[in-house]
């Protein structure tokens, strides 16, 4: 069901190893009540001369290169560097999927992978990509085909199975660069994904490893399974046909646990998942439009958006940090916004944020996400200042010295609040530890 919404990476390497979503400590915090109040607009027209300056020192000869914004809670943009200039946004792309998953199926939703029995005593698997699936859920699956341990009826010794699972083309964007597919942050995207298709490097073939493990199992225990693939079926998991029974059901982390994982952690898999699964198309293409139209109709500023995956592998997407920063703005407005920024790293103490910024004036106080391809660098999210929230985009398409410009614009927004009610000379801030 879902949920209204008011008005209307730093990528793995290799050898980065996620926190699984159900180990992450989990928020508890209830939602704050709807409002009627109305969503701030952006207002281009008011501004913070000093903050402005300082920026044009910060990214100096590299100002083409860069796209910067910073809002206060008004929706005042108190200073901007190309700011409608649309840039590859690498994992900051997941601010924009995960919010759309959030407002969509709400932060208690959890995907579901089951085991079904048909009437003829034929069964059926069916997922929704958990990435916590693991080797253990496979074997209570196994378990309960068998009707051992403990599963309704006699213990049997032949099972026929169906195996539900998207088409191989649905399994990688296909702007996503063959290189990368190889690694375990561009594992393929299924329904049924164990340990997320992910060993070491990228499982390439999540398919026919789930049949072989599955019939493994099943043989150490006494059992044979005849397993054929069968292509998903609408809405199989959230409403089970009449006359069939559920054996067995492995349910993943809490939606707001997810969300951490896509965004503390930058895991590719499950950002991907949370896209598919919140507009129910796991054509990626039509998921990509999906999220486009819920972006026009939440009134955000969506010039130059082009969304073509949902964790920022893919080199085509396309935003501004006008639309990240108004984003961020709306998403602190919206009745989730709790799980939303908790979902975040912090400066100096969690996720791809621990190592940056630490001892720095911003330690503790700026919640965001990073992204990291070979070119681009952004970081964007929440700045608490004296004069409350402020919502800041950095993406750099070229820079040479990123990090650097992204601590001292950081710095300078915490300076420079609140805004000076008048123009006064601007020092060159320094850059961060």
């Amino acid at each position: 069901m879902r949920t209204a919404f008011l008005t209307s990476g730093l990528l793995l390497t290799p050898l980065a190893m996620p926190v699984a979503a159900s180990q992450l400590v989990p928020l508890t915090m209830p939602p704050p009540p709807p409002t009627e109040q109305p969503l701030p607009q952006l207002q281009q027209g008011r501004s913070c001369p000093a903050l402005q300056t300082a920026l044009r020192s910060n990214v100096g000869s590299e100002a083409r290169v860069w796209s910067v914004t910073v809002l206060n809670s008004d929706g005042d943009v108190l200073g901007t560097i190309n700011g409608a200039v649309p840039r590859i946004p690498a994992s900051n792309q997941k601010l924009i999927s995960t919010a759309y998953a959030l407002d969509r199926l709400g932060p208690d939703f959890r995907l579901k992978t089951r085991l079904i029995q048909r009437p003829d005593g034929s069964m059926e698997l069916n997922g929704q990509g958990d990435p916590d699936l693991g080797i253990a859920g496979l074997q209570r699956f196994v378990l309960a085909a068998l009707r051992q341990g403990g599963a309704r009826g006699n213990s049997i010794a032949g099972v026929k199975l169906m195996v539900r699972e998207e088409p191989r083309s649905n399994w990688w964007p296909s702007d996503w660069h063959p290189a990368d597919r190889g690694y375990a942050y561009g594992a393929p995207i299924t329904r049924l994904a164990l340990t997320s298709n992910a060993v070491g490097g990228a499982v390439s073939d999540p398919y026919s490893r789930l049949q072989r493990l599955f019939q493994q199992e099943a043989l150490r225990r006494g059992g044979t399974v005849q397993i054929q693939r069968g292509q998903p079926v609408a809405e199989t998991l959230l409403a089970v046909q009449q006359n069939t029974v559920v054996l067995h059901e492995e349910s993943s982390a809490p939606m707001h646990a997810l969300l951490s994982l896509a965004n503390t952690e930058s895991h590719n898999f499950t950002a991907e998942v949370l896209m598919r699964q919140a507009s129910g198309l796991w054509d990626v293409r039509a998921a990509s439009r999906a999220i486009e139209r819920w972006m026009f109709e939440q009134g955000l500023p969506v010039q130059g958006l082009r969304v073509t995956d949902g964790s920022g592998l893919s080199r085509n997407n396309r935003v501004t940090s006008n639309t990240i920063a108004a984003l961020l703005m709306r998403m602190d407005q919206h009745p989730f916004s709790a799980y939303y920024q908790a979902s975040m790293a912090i400066a100096g103490q969690r996720g791809t944020l621990r190592n940056l910024y630490r001892g720095s004036v911003v330690d503790g106080r700026f919640r965001g996400k990073t992204g990291t391809i070979s070119g681009v660098r952004s970081i964007s999210g929440y700045l608490q200042t004296v004069d409350g929230p402020r919502y800041v985009s950095m993406i750099s398409n070229g820079s040479v010295r990123p990090n650097t410009v992204m601590g001292q614009i950081l710095r300078s927004v915490k300076r420079f609040s609140p805004c000076p009610s008048s123009v006064a000379p601007v020092k060159r801030p320094d850059v961060l530890g």
